[in-house]
C-alpha cells in the first residue's frame, strides 16, 4: 500500500495512473524520520521546560501541521493525479510552497531535532555549524533578497517546458523538482518569518513582490492559448478536461489562492509587530 516502485507518471487516459496512497520508500521515510525526530526532541525538552511549555505547544501544532501538508502533497492520491493532470500537479507544489513550508518554519524544528539525537551528536553538529565557511554560507542564502532570488529561479527555472515536462517522465528529475521547490521555499519563509527576520517594511516588500511574480506565471498559465506542457498527453481527459483547460484552470490555482497565502502571512506579520507580546504563534522563545 505504501509503496510504489512504478515509473513517475503514467500519462494516458486510457492506463490512468491509479489515484492511491504511498510514495517511494524514501520519502516515506524521510517524512517518517522528521517526524520521529521531533516528537522524540519536544519530549526530550519537556521537563526541561516547566513554565514554558505553551510556546512549544504552539510550534509543535505548527510543525504538525505543516507535516501534514507534505503528506498530503508527496504521499496521497494528489502525486499519482499530478502525472496526469497539470491542476493537481499545481496544488502539489501550492501544498509545499505556501502551506508546508510557513507552517514548518513556524514549528522551528532545528531545537527538537537536535535534541533527539545523542550528546555527543549535537556537540558534533554544534561545532559543524559553527566552522566559518557554513556559517558564512548559510548567513548568505538566508539572507531575505538571496531568500528571495533563489526561491525565484527555482519557480520560474522548474517551468520552463524542457525541464517541468522532463520531471513528469522521470522519476530523480521529478524527486529534484520536489525537492528544487520545496528548500527555496523553506529558506525564503525562513527569512521572512524567522527571528532574524528582516524590518516589517522589506519583510511586507518580499511578500509582495513573491506575490507578483507567482501571480504573473500563474496568470501566463490561465490566460496562454498554447498548451505548455503536451507532454501530459491525453491524461487531462480522464478527469473532464481538454489540456488547454486543465492549464488554465492549474494557473488559476497558482494565480489566486497562491497569492492569497502570500496576504495572509502579511497579515500575519502585521499582527505579530502590532502585538509583539501576543506572537509566541509566530516567535521563537
Amino acid at each position: 500500500m505504501f509503496a510504489r516502485e512504478t515509473p513517475a507518471h503514467v500519462l494516458s487516459s486510457t492506463q490512468p495512473t491509479p489515484l492511491t496512497w504511498g510514495a517511494d520508500w524514501w520519502v516515506l521515510a524521510c517524512l517518517a524520520i522528521s517526524l520521529l525526530l521531533y516528537v522524540a526532541g519536544v519530549a526530550k525538552l519537556w521537563p526541561r521546560l516547566e513554565g514554558g511549555r505553551r510556546p512549544v505547544l504552539v510550534r509543535t501544532a505548527w510543525f504538525g501541521a505543516g507535516w501534514l501538508a507534505m503528506v498530503a502533497a508527496l504521499a496521497s492520491p494528489l502525486d499519482p493525479a499530478g502525472g496526469m493532470l497539470f491542476a493537481a500537479h499545481m496544488v502539489q507544489h501550492e501544498l509545499l510552497m505556501i502551506v508546508a513550508a510557513p507552517l514548518l518554519v513556524l514549528g522551528r524544528p532545528f531545537g527538537p531535532w537536535l535534541w533527539a539525537l545523542p550528546s555527543s551528536w549535537r556537540r558534533a553538529i554544534g561545532r559543524g555549524v559553527h566552522w566559518r565557511p557554513w556559517a558564512l554560507a548559510w548567513q548568505a542564502i538566508t539572507r531575505p533578497l538571496s531568500a528571495w532570488l533563489i526561491h525565484f529561479a527555482a519557480l520560474w527555472v522548474w517551468h520552463a517546458p524542457p525541464l517541468f515536462q522532463r520531471a513528469l517522465v522521470d522519476d530523480t528529475v521529478h524527486a529534484w523538482q520536489h525537492a528544487s521547490f520545496l528548500f527555496p521555499a523553506l529558506l525564503f519563509w525562513w527569512a521572512v518569518l524567522g527571528a532574524r527576520g528582516p524590518a516589517p517594511g522589506a519583510a511586507m516588500l518580499y511578500l509582495f513582490t513573491t506575490m507578483m511574480h507567482t501571480g504573473a506565471l500563474g496568470a501566463l498559465f490561465a490566460l496562454s492559448g498554447t498548451v505548455w506542457y503536451p507532454a501530459y498527453g491525453d491524461g487531462p481527459l480522464a478527469f473532464g478536461l481538454m489540456p488547454l483547460e486543465d492549464q488554465q484552470l492549474g494557473g488559476l490555482i497558482m494565480w489566486i489562492p497562491g497569492g492569497l497565502a502570500y496576504v495572509i502571512a502579511g497579515l500575519v506579520l502585521c499582527l505579530r509587530w502590532l502585538a509583539p507580546g501576543k506572537s509566541d504563534a509566530v516567535n521563537t522563545a
